[in-house]
């Protein structure tokens, strides 16, 4: 049974991630863990592949490589890890106790609440509010 829709992807080497110089993997992967991470440009719903490369000076081509060879991961998946990752924090703060599942989805930079139960669910095996409930104790 598949709960919440979520499919796992079989690992795929793209042909073109063979081609892409290393030098440029690191020098990519640390300008888009800025603009992300540090940034929190996860925060924004509409923030895209394409806005990041244009952010950076590439094309998002070379950024879907980069994710791929350095993290394992596509571009949704890696900016929905850092949504999760915060999402976290704070559903276990007790100063968010006010705060409905799609307040938090919204802070985060989630488009609606299914995607982020979805999301939730792939990274963490248990629903937002199931994570709630476990850690509050």
């Amino acid at each position: 049974m598949v709960k919440y829709n979520v499919r796992f992807n079989s690992s795929k080497d793209a042909t073109y991630c063979s081609l892409v110089n290393p030098k440029l993997v690191r020098n990519l992967k640390t300008k888009i863990v800025n603009r992300i991470e540090k940034k929190k440009k996860y925060r924004e719903k509409k923030y895209s592949a394409k806005n990041l490369a244009k952010e950076l000076g590439t094309n998002s081509r070379y950024i879907s490589a980069v994710l791929n060879i350095a993290f394992g991961m596509n571009y949704a998946t890696f900016v929905n890890k850092y949504r999760i990752e915060e999402s976290k924090k704070l559903l276990v703060d007790k100063e968010n106790d006010d705060l409905t599942m799609e307040e938090i989805s919204d802070m985060v930079g989630f488009s609606n609440r299914q995607t982020f139960y979805a999301s939730f669910y792939k990274f963490e095996g248990v629903t937002p509010r199931q994570y709630k409930l476990e850690h509050m104790k």
